[in-house]
């Protein structure tokens, strides 16, 4: 039924006009609007729609994350940023916080300014 469909991704934030300036700014996308209800953004064809809410806790796992080709490079422009990649307890991550799966895929996270967990996965 929704498999030809487009997904939308959905994320919360406090502060509107902080987390335009981490989206757009910082990570890049591009924004496709901004009113007193969310923040819409380009994420690679995908819409992602920051919720613009009073208050909100965030979720203690991955709320959304992006396929990366280069994940050193990435890792290396988000630093440049000032955006650190999170470092877990028990996960054996390595020196940069990249933590290699079973599969063999490379993942690394990072936060938001709300705190909303969000990761860097590359196959």
């Amino acid at each position: 039924m929704l498999g030809p469909s487009k997904l939308m991704a959905f994320l919360a934030t406090r502060d509107g006009a902080r987390a335009r300036a981490f989206y757009e700014t910082t990570l890049g996308l591009r924004v496709l609007s901004d009113d007193d209800f969310a923040l819409a953004l380009d994420a690679g064809g995908t819409m992602l729609r920051i919720q613009k809410v009073p208050d909100f806790t965030p979720h203690p796992f991955t709320a959304a994350g992006w396929q990366v080709a280069d994940m050193d490079d990435v890792i290396d422009r988000l630093s440049a940023a000032g955006v650190a990649v999170r470092h877990y307890p028990g996960l054996a991550q390595d020196d940069r916080g990249i933590w290699r799966a079973p599969s063999g895929a490379r993942i690394a996270w990072f936060l938001d300014p709300d705190g909303n967990t969000l990761s860097l996965t590359a196959f």
